[in-house]
């Protein structure tokens, strides 16, 4: 029996009505190769904001999307979690 990660993340979603305006939070290290690679990840309508830490090592990347179901967002978390050194918030 393999068990879902996203389990609980979809049961918390699931209590809302899509499509809706969802958050994503995202840290990666500071390189523009890991930065392009999750801003790929959403469309051109998406409300981007980039905030470097204090060294200057990681950045934050919050998006802001139109999603239209549960699973929409489980999708882009899957992606996401294929680019090195990224910690989904």
């Amino acid at each position: 029996m393999t068990i879902d990660p996203y389990a609980k993340l979809r049961e918390q979603l699931e209590l809302n009505t899509w499509p809706d305006v969802y958050m994503f939070k995202f840290i990666v290290p500071n390189q523009s190769d890991l930065v392009a690679r999750v801003t790929a990840l959403f469309d051109e309508a998406a409300e981007l904001k980039f905030r470097p830490s204090k060294n200057d090592k990681y950045i934050s990347i919050g998006a802001k999307e139109m999603m239209l179901n549960v699973e929409s967002i489980i999708n882009k978390y899957k992606q996401a979690a294929e680019i090195d050194g990224l910690v989904a918030l």
